[in-house]
């Protein structure tokens, strides 16, 4: 490909982004008849879809500077579309969740939404909204990849995040905890077995309604994975289990989509509590769950996954 149809290409894609941004009315102060700016309605969505999220979090989902972030965070409160509350996973920030106003505003909001892509597609084959819908995700994680300094990697295909059994879970959940944990904890073929036994146990209760397994698809191919049983601590507990990434799709926001899928399913179910059990030293994992309205409730030092580690339990108390 010359670089005069590479440049041709670029321009094109600008001129149909603009065109985008005038035609969904993000040019105007406010979006549709709710009264508020675009940044606005991106937090309520995003809050509403997660039930609850720190401001850091938002910060990070929106792209957004921590005052910028403030800024909106008040204004939203002061409407009462927000309230926040203390955060039992770190005492400097707080959770921040929609009201009862809140919920109405994001109804409205989605139905908006809705009506404008709906009123396209009428316009549109069935194929080719299916290219509108392949070309916009692609386009969209290309966007964040080079934004977050990967230019140089190709950009990953669209990300599927499909609940329930997908033929070969059970030995991919296996081998990413296998690969995963071996350097930094010395784990090797008794830890791997026993992920596999354990995956093998619940996959056969997956048809009861308290119990779910979502899998992130890139290309055909498993690259994550969540899990809640709700009954393996009994009643009315949610168990948050085998929440693994392949290494290669790390750090592109696909383990965020799969934790909220895993966070919904719960809140739906109505647990009392989730716990989850991980290690010491995963800063990066302990710091998404805390997004999500985790905290730290207890640390021991075991030896079943067959070398002494100091384990961790976090827990979320149910909304």
């Amino acid at each position: 490909m010359t670089e005069t149809k590479d440049r041709s290409r670029v321009e094109r894609v600008r001129d149909s982004s603009r065109r985008i941004v005038r035609e969904l009315g993000f040019m105007k102060p406010t979006v549709g008849a709710t009264g508020l700016p675009i940044s606005a309605v991106h937090a309520l969505i995003e809050i509403g879809g997660l039930e609850s999220l720190t401001p850091a979090g938002l910060g990070e989902i929106l792209n957004l500077e921590k005052s910028s972030v403030s800024r909106m965070l008040r204004k939203l409160v002061v409407s009462g579309e927000i309230e926040e509350r203390e955060n039992p996973g770190d005492a400097r920030s707080k959770l921040l969740s929609l009201t009862a106003h809140g919920r109405d505003m994001l109804q409205r909001i989605d139905g908006f939404g809705r009506s404008q892509v709906e009123g396209a597609f009428d316009h549109l084959s069935p194929e080719g909204q299916g290219v509108v819908v392949a070309g916009l995700d692609a386009y969209a994680e290309a966007l964040r990849t080079a934004r977050l300094g990967r230019q140089g990697e190709a950009a990953p295909p669209d990300v599927e995040i499909v609940a329930g059994y997908v033929p070969g879970v059970i030995g991919r959940v296996a081998e990413m905890h296998g690969r995963y944990y071996a350097k930094p904890y010395g784990f090797g073929r008794f830890f791997e077995a026993k992920v596999a036994g354990g995956m093998a146990e619940f996959s056969g209760r997956l048809d009861r309604p308290m119990n779910g397994l979502w899998a992130a698809m890139r290309g055909g191919e498993i690259v994550g994975t969540v899990a809640v049983d709700g009954e393996d601590f009994g009643p009315g507990i949610g168990h948050l289990r085998w929440f693994i990434m392949d290494d290669a799709a790390r750090g592109l926001g696909i383990g965020r989509r799969l934790l909220a899928e895993a966070i919904g399913f719960c809140d739906r179910r109505q647990f009392g509590h989730v716990d989850l059990w991980t290690l010491r030293g995963l800063d990066a994992a302990r710091k998404l769950y805390e997004d999500f309205g985790f905290a730290l409730v207890e640390e021991l030092v075991g030896d079943q996954w067959g070398k002494q580690v100091t384990e961790q339990r976090f827990r979320r108390v149910g909304r």
